[in-house]
């Protein structure tokens, strides 16, 4: 790789460097080390992005389903014959073992795919009327420009879950990569670039958040933003939306309850709590927070946790491909999580196995598991974001059901049963967005995909994933 990319903006269908030609590295967490360095933008080159995709919404909106669905299902098929390359740049740059960068990269496919195959199934209602010469008519039209604001932790495929949708539907886009993880999201443009998208329908700019946010969203022509991250800049973002009323996506913080009850497949559970609290070294909006087991099983269970935590592999992902664990994305983060870690061990915290050597070098915080954590201490109320959590025992169903949904949040829970009507219970009582039930990775294409509370507004994936950037024309025709 080129160790300055300048024109890393993609602006009216061209790869272009910033006005104040600008540069940021791009720093890669398994070793602290700068890869690379890329134009950086400013709120001049966020407005001259919005202008774009403004004069370009007439005719894309315009385009047929079959038109837009021809272009996204191309883009599907380059990200797949690109998949290495595209998940060799990703892991570098975010630190997740290379087979998830990958394996990130073909799931983004999967959302192209999806909403080129949705818009090709126009629908609309004709809906009688109570006088004989009336009909009521209704379908749906492109909503205007979409900002698509996406975060580090799976930069490619959270933005491909917004950029595939609002394309779609016929609305223009302007995406801002997160600074952390700017590689893998250029690529997805290239993708884009050689399907054919028409000049200025898709445009990425780069620069800090807040400033190219801010007047992004003062400009008249935009009318929908759809944003993955923390939950204070999602309230921050609804507040500025208030002055032009736009419609907001939101998929915010996360807090995962991982319950096992009694009577469940404990091996099963165990290696479900390997996927759901370690994958992308444990820095996911969905992934299990804190632990609660049915004291009959607690045991049985730490057994089996702790057996399988023992056996993790840590190490720089593009140094080993067959790793559990890499680092995390900053000092930052690595910082935050051995605070709270220290924190908690103070007030009598435990761990549930010796924490596991890790590289010198880098970002990298091995897995932790505690027990015996008070419930007030910020390891057992905060979102981790991080290869740790702590685990609790419980024994009564309506109790664990309660500190479940003691958060604030509600984006993801997921419960080990096989009694189908703790199943039904449980799932009803939960106050979550997604659950799995039995199981680990929930997330589909094809289905709804976001939280209640403060976890966000709206959904991405599946049909409504598309209502979001589309809006309901009614017309009450009389002949």
């Amino acid at each position: 790789m080129d160790n300055a990319i300048e024109k890393s903006l993609f602006i009216n269908g061209e790869w272009q460097a910033p006005i104040k030609n600008e540069k940021k590295g791009v720093v890669n967490p398994a070793t602290g080390e700068t890869i690379c360095e890329i134009g950086y933008g400013s709120a001049e080159d966020a407005i001259s992005a919005v202008d774009i995709a403004s004069q370009a919404f007439s005719a894309w909106s315009l385009t047929s389903g079959r038109e837009r669905a021809d272009i996204l299902n191309r883009v599907a098929g380059l990200l797949r014959e690109r998949a290495d390359y595209i998940g060799k740049l990703l892991a570098a740059e975010s630190g997740k073992p290379v087979p998830q960068a990958v394996g990130e990269v073909k799931f983004s496919a999967e959302y192209f795919q999806w909403f080129a195959e949705e818009i090709r199934r126009p629908y609309g209602e004709l809906i009688p009327a109570d006088v004989a010469n009336k009909r009521h008519l209704v379908f749906t039209q492109p909503a205007g420009v979409a900002l698509c604001l996406s975060p580090w932790n799976f930069p490619v495929s959270i933005q491909a879950r917004k950029l595939a949708p609002a394309l779609a539907a016929g609305c223009t886009v302007v995406s801002r990569a997160s600074d952390v993880a700017p590689l893998g999201v250029m690529e997805l443009y290239k993708c884009l670039q050689d399907a054919g998208i028409p000049k200025g329908v898709a445009n990425l700019i780069q620069g800090p958040a807040s400033s190219t946010t801010e007047v992004m969203m003062k400009h008249p022509a935009v009318r929908v933003i759809s944003f993955t991250g923390s939950t204070p800049v999602g309230q921050s973002l609804m507040r500025q939306a208030a002055d032009g009323v736009q419609r907001l996506a939101l998929e915010l913080g996360g807090n995962a309850p991982f319950i096992v009850f009694e009577d469940a497949d404990i091996e099963k559970a165990a290696d479900a709590a390997m996927i759901t609290k370690f994958r992308n070294n444990g820095q996911s909006c969905i992934g299990a927070n804190r632990f609660y087991v049915h004291e009959k099983v607690y045991d049985q269970f730490k057994a089996a946790f702790a057996a399988r935590i023992e056996k993790m592999k840590i190490g720089n992902p593009m140094a080993e491909l067959d790793l559990d664990l890499g680092p995390m994305v900053s000092l930052k983060a690595k910082t935050a999580i051995e605070k709270l870690v220290g924190e908690a061990v103070a007030l009598g915290a435990t761990y549930l196995t010796p924490p596991a050597e890790v590289p010198a070098e880098g970002y990298y915080v091995p897995p932790i598991i505690l027990e015996n954590v008070p419930e007030t201490a910020a390891f057992a109320t905060e979102e981790l974001f991080a290869p740790a959590a702590p685990i609790f025992k419980f024994n009564d169903e309506q109790d664990v059901v309660i500190k479940a949904n003691s958060s604030e949040m509600g984006l993801a829970a997921y419960v080990y049963t096989n009694d189908l009507a703790c199943a039904r219970r449980v799932t009803d009582a939960l106050k979550f967005g997604i659950i799995g039930l039995n199981n680990a990775l929930p997330s589909a294409a094809y289905a709804p995909m976001g939280g209640v509370k403060h976890s966000g507004l709206g959904r991405e994936g599946a049909r409504v994933g598309l209502e979001e950037f589309m809006d309901v024309k009614y017309i009450a025709a009389e002949f």
